[in-house]
């Protein structure tokens, strides 16, 4: 599995970014794309699960934003 190129965490919420390589008309380009998780912990250890209660929207909101800076921020310095 690919290693993500940087991961925000909040809490049990997190984005990670991930660059993609896809060829579209010949080019190769590198597209990122943001996956975004909760960590939560069962009697059978650590899972991740992409539902979120009520108190987590504001956890997920935060490090969504922070990848969205990354992303922009990146973007200008290209």
């Amino acid at each position: 599995m690919a290693q993500p190129e940087k991961t925000f965490r909040q809490g049990s919420c997190s984005a990670s970014v991930f660059a993609n390589r896809i060829t579209k008309n010949g080019k190769t380009i590198q597209m990122q794309k943001v996956s975004v998780q909760r960590s939560y912990k069962d009697k059978e250890g650590w899972k991740n699960t992409n539902s979120y209660g009520i108190n987590d929207l504001p956890k997920l909101a935060i490090v969504a934003n922070k990848a969205y800076d990354y992303l922009t921020a990146k973007e200008g310095a290209e």
